[in-house]
């Protein structure tokens, strides 16, 4: 339940943040925007997502137990969120009234072999750059399924599905895991300081994939 990371939603000086103030305008767009998203985004709102451990419970597809005074719900994790589209500052899917209780990670092949890797400015108490939590059901050196989400690209948690789908039947090699982690990129708009993430993807998410599966 995170706010979003962008300098210009906390600073209430800033008059143009549709997050904020809906219809004013996006100052990101055109401004600082090194640790903006380049998944998820358009024209009204370009912020980052910037859990972490949100990004961990996407991968190993979490759900989340809700409660309000109309009943209980269960949805996964990757549902909770919404990408920024002409309402940036509904971020979540919550209904009025509505909290979480408790959150499910299922006890699967897959979660035995899980790495989260987080790429950021300084060693400690910060925010990800870009980071990758990634689990494995390798079986006689091959991948037999895998699970992939990343943070500090998307405006939301980020789900790899071509990721996913690539590695699946391949290798547990080093040279699978660097062709599936292409897939990283697809779909991604930079906006002028944030390019970096494009080239930073790609490699961050094969390395993940690397220790993961025993071949790093």
């Amino acid at each position: 339940m995170q706010r979003t990371r962008c300098g210009y939603f906390r600073d209430v000086g800033v008059a143009e943040c549709n997050k904020r103030r809906p219809d004013s305008g996006c100052a990101a767009i055109g401004g600082e925007n090194r640790t903006h998203a380049v998944l998820g985004t358009s024209d009204q709102c370009i912020a980052t997502h910037p859990s972490d451990f949100a990004v961990a419970l996407v991968a190993l597809e979490a759900t989340l137990h809700l409660a309000s005074p109309d009943g209980e719900r269960r949805i996964p994790v990757e549902e909770l969120y919404r990408t920024w589209d002409t309402h940036p500052e509904q971020e979540t899917n919550l209904r009025p009234g509505e909290i979480i209780t408790a959150i499910e990670v299922p006890a699967t092949t897959l979660a035995r072999s899980a790495r989260y890797l987080k790429v950021r400015d300084r060693a400690s108490f910060e925010w990800a750059l870009l980071s990758a939590a990634v689990a494995l059901e390798v079986t006689n050196g091959t991948v037999r399924a895998a699970r992939v989400a990343m943070g500090g690209v998307g405006t939301r948690p980020w789900r790899m599905r071509a990721v996913e789908a690539a590695l699946a039947g391949k290798p547990a090699s080093p040279e699978s895991y660097a062709a599936a982690a292409a897939h990283a990129t697809e779909g991604a708009m930079p906006r002028g300081e944030n390019v970096y993430k494009i080239a930073l993807m790609p490699k961050v998410l094969a390395r993940a994939l690397a220790l993961a599966g025993g071949a790093a």
